[in-house]
């Protein structure tokens, strides 16, 4: 399957609440049966909707089970998110209520960009480019320091099982339950690493294969809980021998009860994360209390690294933003106090939903480059989001290791390790011949299990010792500086960072003037103003999109020259310094597969002098259609030019980039001044922002008028960008807002006209991202309108039941009343009881390829088309037609009849409603 931006438009649909078409009808099959898309509305094969007047519902059912996993499954249509459906326990079915009146163009079904459903199959050969992906980058230098190599501890591992606990909005308790591994015999407090899975399956049947795996929570008899905790014990192993006490923790409650969250569960993991350290702060005070797993060394809560993975990623880094501005109460899991200090985090293959990472604790975030379940590498925003919110000493680093999956960090995930059954997440077919140069099993970039893993011990351990113990000799494995850790080998892995020792950035936001190339959106739906357009292999991780489908205040500079020498100058809103530094480093990326782009790199001050610093080398990264792999290489020039002339790094003007290369393209993330070494951190005293939300019935009658609620806590001002989305075209209206602790910064009010007409439950959404000076806890909320009035009653009634060949039998759908938005009824052909029934030669061929996506031959009985289709009534309006168009031939042929039927969701007849039939006669 590819990201959507590689596929076409399949089919147009337009659904129950979502359509504003008067009459417009659409044809869908009985449950079991598979339809095409009717060419004037049909829905494409999968899809369906169900239930009865509020309870209505989107539903798609995948031809396969689609694997529990943590990229989040959306529903889409014409580019705009629909929203986030419910899992069935069969692992194929997923449900989205219909709340919102909207027209639905191009339904699709997305996990973090890529296409699940059928419509996305990829059938393409790989591409010229694509086959020539299979070169893996050429060995870095080796770092004198490697910390991948195993310490002088030997480690003792033990479990521990506590009883469980409550988290708000979760109905149903989760587990405190952990794997401890630490060094034997150490002396002193020792550190402490805490380690979150992400979301994967919950339960197993032993013996029962694919099929019998669940995300219940609790697991029902007969089956067995994933021990996904156990599936970093080779990094415990490793970090224990180094010295650190090593813990982690069981989130199989979390990943059976998450998909209701607005955030995906990352508050829950937070407060289960903190949860576990309030245990072991009380346990450090009492020994004695502590279970005999937490005996083998003393730990320095002081002195905390979190390593999350996927939606574990997600998890630890709102455990560190709560530990430092504390959550509202009413979301919190933990109110307990905070005993430890978190030093750093690791994020594996990490989700980030709300956008929202923690400038001042410095993190590593690593990107597996064939990641197959969050694919569009959306981590890549914990570097990229923290630039310019706060202090910028902190490190932020994003280490993308080249042929790497999602599953294969984790042994439990991975097939041939794991207690339950695993799989290789990078959606590819070993039998198929359309096997993906860079990512399929066995091709000179993929990494082997153990190889992956391994690659991912070494560089947790490396967070460790920098963030941890302080080690800056490591470093430069994180930094962008260039040079690798032989214990990762034969594994390529390539880093830049953001924060630290960088000062005077050149970012490409508000105010910057850019000539000979252009300043392109990151996220926007219009080719000319997104940087990457739909020739684009792949996706870039730069650009990896959120909750709107057009985003302000992300930005890259884009260069494209057919020749070389011209110059692409970036101007911000005012001179910027350099002092200091030494050297100017810059973040860019070429298309994948391609080599040798070469950029000279000049600055200029206020004066007008001009330094030429160098020239760089980018080369682009192994990539396909189905990576994404638009990702930005670091490479650094000395200042050494500019401090020999006159020239004056407190005032610099501008920055020049002079393609070298006959052709090319490039983009331009940041350039700035660099000095090596790894500054302390002190945390800024930040006002924290929470959206909430209200929901309230609109009424019988009158008008009332509700606010939008937002919590600012903590100290301080800050700048932030509220989007507020129209929940009719799914567009959003930005609004920058400078909060402070104690006030509603959002003026946003929604209206309530009660009446007694039936409508759909609508959403009013707000999101909010920070700019400057601030965290954003609960990214998203708004005010939601439940519908109170009952669906009208329906009835059938024949309009002309009996005509000759090449007439149109009608029937009528007519509602007891108007209802304010589109009312869907389906309807369906029954077989003849008694007498000759019409074929599906008796009817108009396109007439029955649009609503059945069948064709007349072979000839059969008209009910054997699986003809069952969905009918709206307009908006204001209280009935629609279904029409048949019949055919005259020159056959002499008996009365000839069909049936047609109410019928509910599940197309079974309705049994409080007649079944009515119509007749045609040979034509005279």
């Amino acid at each position: 399957m590819l990201h959507a931006r590689r596929i076409g438009v399949t089919a147009v649909a337009v659904l129950a609440a979502l359509a504003g078409t008067p009459g417009l009808a659409q044809a869908q099959q009985p449950s079991g049966t598979t339809a095409s898309a009717a060419s004037d509305g049909g829905l494409p094969p999968g899809w369906r909707v169900t239930g009865e007047g509020a309870a209505r519902q989107l539903v798609w059912r995948a031809e396969s089970t689609v694997p529990m996993g943590d990229a989040r499954v959306e529903f889409h249509a014409g580019g705009r998110l629909l929203g986030v459906p419910k899992p069935a326990r069969d692992g194929r079915t997923f449900r989205l209520t219909l709340d919102r009146a909207a027209s639905l163009t191009d339904l699709q079904v997305l996990a973090a960009g890529r296409r699940l459903d059928e419509a996305a199959a990829d059938t393409a050969a790989p591409s010229r480019d694509s086959l020539a992906a299979a070169r893996p980058p050429a060995a870095l230098p080796a770092n004198p320091v490697d910390p991948g190599k195993p310490g002088a501890y030997r480690t003792v591992t033990g479990e521990y099982d506590l009883a469980p606990v409550k988290l708000p909005d979760f109905p149903r308790p989760v587990e405190m339950q952990a794997v401890v591994v630490a060094p034997k015999g150490a002396t002193g407090k020792r550190p402490l690493a805490l380690f979150l899975h992400g979301r994967h399956a919950t339960c197993y049947k032993p013996g029962g294969g694919e099929d019998g795996v669940t995300g219940d929570w609790p697991c029902p008899t007969g089956l067995k809980a994933i021990p996904s905790y156990q599936g970093y014990l080779q990094d415990q192993q490793l970090l224990a021998s180094q010295g650190y006490v090593t813990v982690s923790i069981s989130a199989n409650g979390i990943n059976g009860q998450d998909w209701a969250a607005d955030d995906g569960g990352a508050q829950a993991r937070s407060s289960l994360v903190r949860q576990h350290l309030a245990k072991w702060a009380g346990w450090a005070a009492h020994p004695g209390a502590a279970p005999a797993a937490v005996r083998t060394a003393k730990v320095d809560l002081d002195r905390v690294l979190l390593v999350g993975h996927s939606r574990g990623g997600e998890g630890v880094n709102r455990a560190a933003m709560d530990s430092l501005y504390r959550a509202p109460a009413a979301q919190d899991g933990y109110r307990g106090p905070v005993r430890w200090k978190i030093r750093g985090t690791v994020l594996i293959g990490p989700t980030v939903f709300g956008q929202n990472p923690v400038a001042d604790v410095p993190s590593t975030t690593i990107l597996p480059g064939c990641d197959g379940d969050v694919s569009d590498l959306q981590g890549e925003v914990y570097a990229d989001g923290t630039r310019g919110v706060s202090k910028g000493a902190a490190l932020h680093s994003s280490v993308y290791v080249v042929g790497a999956n999602h599953n294969f960090f984790n042994t439990e995930w991975t097939p041939g390790k794991a207690q339950a059954p695993a799989n290789d997440d990078f959606w590819d077919d070993p039998e198929s011949t359309d096997r993906d140069p860079v990512c399929s099993t066995g091709t000179r970039t993929r990494l082997t299990a153990d190889q992956q893993h391994r690659a991912g011990a070494t560089y947790i351990a490396a967070a460790a010792r920098l963030f941890v113990a302080g080690d800056d000799r490591v470093r430069p494995l994180l930094d962008g500086t260039g040079l690798r850790a032989p214990s990762a080998d034969p594994a390529r892995v390539l880093t830049h960072a953001v924060g630290a020792r960088r000062t005077g950035a050149f970012l490409p936001d508000a105010g910057v003037k850019v000539t000979g190339g252009r300043l392109c959106a990151a996220v926007d739906p219009a080719p000319a103003k997104a940087c990457l357009g739909p020739d684009a292999h792949g996706s870039s991780p730069h650009f990896a999109t959120w909750a709107l489908e057009k985003e302000a205040g992300r930005h890259a500079v884009a260069l494209k020259w057919s020749a070389p020498g011209r110059a692409t100058k970036v101007t911000p809103a005012k001179p910027l310094s350099l002092s200091g530094a030494k050297n100017l480093t810059l973040r860019v990326f070429v298309p994948p597969n391609t080599t040798g782009t070469k950029l000279d790199v000049s600055l200029t001050d206020s004066a007008g002098h001009r330094a030429r610093l160098g020239q760089v080398k980018v080369d682009g990264l192994p990539g396909t259609e189905r990576t994404s792999s638009y990702w930005a290489r670091e490479v650094r020039v000395p200042l050494t030019a500019a401090t020999r002339a006159r020239f004056d790094l407190k005032h610099v003007k501008s920055l020049e980039l002079t393609p070298r290369s006959h052709s090319g393209r490039a983009w331009l993330m940041d350039a700035w001044g660099w000095a090596p070494g790894t500054p302390a951190i002190a945390a800024a005293t930040l006002p924290r922002v929470d959206i909430g939300r209200v929901t309230v019935k609109e009424g019988d009658s009158g008008t009332r008028t509700y606010r939008v609620p937002v919590k600012v806590t903590g100290p301080g001002t800050g700048r932030v960008r509220f989007s507020v989305i129209d929940p009719d075209t799914g567009r959003a209206v930005d609004k920058l807002v400078t909060v402070r602790s104690g006030a509603n910064p959002l003026h946003v009010s929604v209206v309530v006209k009660g009446d007694t007409r039936f409508n759909y439950d609508q959403r009013h959404d707000v999101v909010v991202k920070a700019v400057r000076g601030a965290v954003i806890g609960s990214y998203q909320g708004g005010v939601t309108v439940v519908n109170d009035d009952p669906a009208p009653k329906v009835t059938l009634t024949p309009v002309t039941d009996k005509v000759t060949e090449g007439g149109t039998l009608t029937w009528r759908i007519t509602l007891s009343e108007a209802a304010d938005v589109v009312f869907w009824q389906p309807v369906r052909v029954l077989p003849v009881t008694e007498g000759t029934e019409l074929s599906t030669k008796d009817v108009d061929p396109q007439w029955l390829l649009d609503w059945s996506g069948d064709v007349p031959d072979p000839e059969r009985p008209l009910s054997s088309a699986n003809l069952w289709a969905w009918l709206g009534v307009p908006a204001g309006s209280t009935s629609t037609d279904f029409v048949v168009k019949t055919v005259r031939d020159q056959v002499a042929e008996p009365v000839e009849s069909m049936r047609l039927a109410l019928t509910d969701e599940n197309a079974d007849p309705l049994p409080d409603q007649p079944v009515l039939t119509g007749t045609v006669e040979d034509a005279p």
